[in-house]
C-alpha cells in the first residue's frame, strides 16, 4: 500500500532563498534564535551563517576530513561536529571559537551526534559500531562505550532525554542512557529497552535516519535504497504504526519534525525533500534539488525548511505555505502522482 494515493503534487524547484556556493554540504544545524545556522562540509570546514543576510559569520577550521555530522544544543550555547576520521570538535555557539582540539572520539566515521535536552551530554555514533556519551563540561567520555555490533548511522535523544534511540545497519536500539555506568551495554542487559530490525528486516536494507515527535510518543525511521521508506514506531510497545510511508526512491538521509508535531520533512539521495503531514502520512509538497540531498531541518518557528546536499549551498523553503494546501494542486505536465 502506498500512503497518499489520491494526492497530486507539483515539485517545487525554486527555493524561497538559496545562499552559499561551497562544495557539498553534508549537515546543517539551526540555532533556537532563528538568526543563525551552522553547516558542515566536505571541504573539512564548519561555517556559522547569519540568516538575515545569508553571509558567513565565521569559518571554523580544525577538522582533517569531511565534516559528517553537527549538533546544536537546545539553548544554542554549544556546537559539536564530527568527521570521517572519527574526530570530534566542540565549539562555542555564540562566538564559533573552538572549545576543544580535535578529539579522537572514534576509530572511523562519526555519522551522527546529538545533545541531550539539558545540554550536559553529547552522544556520538560511529561506523566503528559504538555509541559514546561525552560530558559537555569536561569533554571526556562518560562510562564505557555502547557496543552496538554494527555500524551506527544515527543517534537521537527522546524529547525528555530519558531514552536514546540508535540506528545501526542491523537494527534500531532503544536505550536508557546511564551516565555513570561501569558496564558495557548489551541487549538484555540494563540500559537496553528494546531492539528491533526495522528496515533491516528487508533483504539488503539497513537503517539510516531517525526523528522523535515532540511528545515522544512516536519515533520515525528512514531506510536505505532497498527500503527507502519512513516507518513510524509507537514508543510504548515499540511496534510499527500503520503502513510504511512510501514515496522516495532512494535512501533517506535525514528526517526532521516541526515543533508542533504536525509536519515531517525527509531528505533523500533521490534529490528530493518531501514534506509530509504527520496526521495522515500524506506528502503535501516536494522540494527538488539538482543533486542528492544530505540534510534537512526545521527552525523552531516551523515555517521554513533548510536543506543542503551535493549541489552546494543551503536552500530555504516555505514549509508553512505548503502545509496550508489541503486539496490537490492543479494538474500540470511535471506533476508527480503517487499511485
Amino acid at each position: 500500500m502506498v500512503v497518499g494515493a489520491s494526492q497530486l503534487i507539483i515539485p517545487s524547484t525554486k527555493p524561497s532563498r538559496a545562499f552559499g556556493d561551497e562544495g557539498s554540504i553534508i549537515t546543517v544545524g539551526v540555532f533556537p534564535d532563528r538568526r543563525r545556522i551552522v553547516t558542515g562540509s566536505a571541504d573539512n570546514t564548519v561555517r556559522l551563517w547569519d540568516l538575515k543576510d545569508g553571509v558567513v559569520l565565521r569559518e571554523m577550521g580544525g577538522h582533517h576530513n569531511r565534516v559528517q555530522t553537527l549538533a546544536v544544543s537546545r539553548d544554542g550555547g554549544l556546537i559539536a561536529s564530527g568527521d570521517w576520521s572519527g574526530e570530534l570538535i566542540a565549539w562555542d555557539g555564540d562566538t564559533g571559537e573552538s572549545l576543544t582540539r580535535a578529539i579522537k572520539a572514534h576509530s572511523t566515521y562519526i555519522d551522527s551526534a546529538a545533545f541531550s535536552p539539558d545540554g550536559t551530554v553529547l552522544a556520538t555514533g560511529s561506523r566503528d559500531g559504538t555509541t559514546k556519551l561525552w560530558s559537555t563540561k569536561t569533554w571526556r567520555l562518560q562510562g564505557k562505550p555502547i557496543h552496538c555490533s554494527a555500524a551506527v548511522t544515527c543517534v537521537r535523544y527522546s524529547p525528555s532525554g530519558g531514552l536514546l534511540a540508535i540506528t545501526t545497519d542491523e537494527d534500531i536500539q532503544i536505550r536508557k542512557p546511564e551516565r555513570n555506568s561501569r558496564f558495557t551495554y548489551r541487549h538484555k542487559e540494563k540500559g537496553c529497552i528494546s531492539k528491533f530490525k526495522a528496515h533491516a528486516a528487508i533483504k539488503g536494507a539497513y537503517n539510516l535516519s531517525l526523528a522523535w515527535t515532540p511528545d515522544g510518543t512516536r519515533l520515525l525511521s528512514g531506510g536505505s535504497l532497498a527500503d527507502p521508506t519512513i516507518r513510524e514506531w509507537d514508543s510504548s510497545p515499540w511496534k510499527q504504526v500503520g503502513h510504511p510511508w512510501n514515496a522516495h526512491n532512494n535512501q533517506i538521509n535525514a528526517i526532521t519534525v516541526n515543533t508542533d508535531g504536525t509536519l515531517v520533512a525527509s531528505a533523500s539521495i533521490d534529490d528530493n525533500v518531501r514534506l509530509w503531514r504527520l496526521s495522515d502520512r500524506q506528502t503535501i509538497s516536494v522540494f527538488k534539488h539538482s543533486a542528492a540531498v544530505w540534510c534537512v531541518t526545521f527552525p523552531t518557528d516551523g515555517e521554513r525548511l533548510f536543506s543542503a546536499g551535493h549541489d552546494g549551498g543551503v536552500s530555504e523553503w516555505l514549509a508553512a505555505d505548503a502545509a496550508l494546501l489541503d486539496t490537490p494542486r492543479e494538474q500540470a505536465s511535471n506533476m508527480v502522482c503517487l499511485l
